[in-house]
C-alpha cells in the first residue's frame, strides 16, 4: 500500500528518521470527500424530515395515538407554564429542553421543534425541499459508494488495507490497541504504517454492514420501490420498522464520524488531513521501546 520516500529533514546519523509514505490512493481520497458532503447534507435534510413527524414506530403503521418506540415533542410545564422539550424512549420520559423538543429561535423565543433549526436543511418550513435534498444526496451517496466498492475490490484495497492481519486478531493485540486508545497514544514507527485493528474493524463494519442497512432501509420507505420489491417489508418488518432502523443506524454513523474526527485531532490534524488530500503521510519515528 505504502510507497516510501525520504524526508528532507536533517537528522543526526544515529537518530531515527521520519519517513513519508503514500497512504491513500486518489479514488479513496475523492470518494472520502464526496462522502463528507453527502453525509452532512443527508443528516441535515433527514433531521428536517424527521421534524415533520418526530416519532418512530415498529411495524408497518405509525401515526399519532400509536405507541412509539421513540418520540420527541413538547409539553407545557404544569408549575411554570413554560414549554419544555420531552423525549420518550421505550416509555421512559426525559426532559430535553433546548436540545430536543424545544429550541431557541431568535425571532420567536423557545419554539416546539424536535431538532433545532440550525441543524436541519432547510431550517423551516421547506419539507418538500428537504425531501429533494435528501433524495439527491442519497443517490449521489450510493453512486459514490459503488465507485469505492469497485475500486476496493479491483485494486485489492480491502484485502491489503482493511482486512485485519492474523497477528492483529489475537486477544493480546486487540487489548493492547484498546489500551493505547484509552491512553490517547497514537502509533509511531512501524505501527503507523497500517491501520490498527480497531480502525479496520470499524471501517469494515461501516462499509459492509451499516451503509447497506442504511440504503436498504431507506429504499423500504419508498412505496415505488416496495411495490417492485415487496420482500423489503419482510426484511425490515414493515415500513415504520425500516424508518426506525434507518434513524438508529444514522445515529451510529454520526457516532462513528465523531470518533473518527476526534481520532484525527488526537493523531495530528495536519498529517491526517494532508494524507487525505495529497495521499502523503508522515511516519513519525518510534520513541522508546
Amino acid at each position: 500500500m505504502a510507497v516510501s520516500e525520504s524526508s528532507p529533514v536533517a537528522v543526526t546519523p544515529d537518530a531515527p528518521k521520519r519517513e513519508v509514505i503514500y497512504r491513500h490512493a486518489l479514488p479513496v481520497r475523492l470518494t472520502h470527500w464526496v462522502n463528507v458532503l453527502c453525509v452532512t447534507l443527508l443528516l441535515m435534510s433527514g433531521l428536517r424530515l424527521f421534524n415533520y413527524h418526530p416519532a418512530l414506530y415498529w411495524g408497518n403503521y405509525g401515526y399519532r395515538g400509536v405507541p412509539a418506540v421513540l418520540s420527541i415533542g413538547a409539553a407545557r410545564d404544569s408549575e411554570s407554564g413554560e414549554i419544555v422539550g420531552v423525549t420518550q424512549i421505550a416509555g421512559r420520559t426525559f426532559l430535553t429542553t433546548g436540545v430536543l423538543g424545544v429550541s431557541y429561535d431568535p425571532d420567536r423565543g423557545m419554539v416546539p421543534r424536535a431538532f433545532p433549526a440550525w441543524l436541519t436543511l432547510p431550517g423551516e418550513p421547506g419539507l418538500a425541499l428537504a425531501r429533494d435534498w435528501h433524495f439527491l444526496m442519497a443517490w449521489l451517496f450510493v453512486a459514490n459508494g459503488v465507485v469505492y466498492l469497485l475500486f476496493g475490490l479491483v485494486s485489492g484495497h480491502f484485502r491489503r488495507d482493511l482486512a485485519p492481519a492474523a497477528d492483529q486478531l489475537t486477544v493480546r493485540h486487540i487489548l493492547k490497541d484498546i489500551w493505547d486508545h484509552v491512553r490517547l497514544r497514537a502509533p509511531r514507527g512501524e505501527g503507523a504504517r497500517r491501520y490498527n485493528v480497531l480502525q479496520k474493524l470499524a471501517y469494515l463494519t461501516v462499509v459492509f454492514l451499516l451503509l447497506p442497512i442504511m440504503v436498504l432501509s431507506g429504499l423500504t420507505m419508498s412505496p415505488a420501490v416496495t411495490a417492485a420489491v415487496p420482500m423489503l417489508f419482510d426484511l425490515f418488518g414493515g415500513r415504520q420498522s425500516a424508518r426506525t432502523i434507518h434513524f438508529l443506524v444514522a445515529n451510529l454513523l454520526v457516532l462513528f464520524v465523531l470518533v473518527h474526527v476526534a481520532q484525527v485531532l488526537l493523531a495530528g490534524v495536519v498529517n491526517q488531513m494532508r494524507s487525505m488530500i495529497t495521499g502523503r503521510y508522515v511516519i513519525k519515528p518510534q520513541v522508546g521501546p
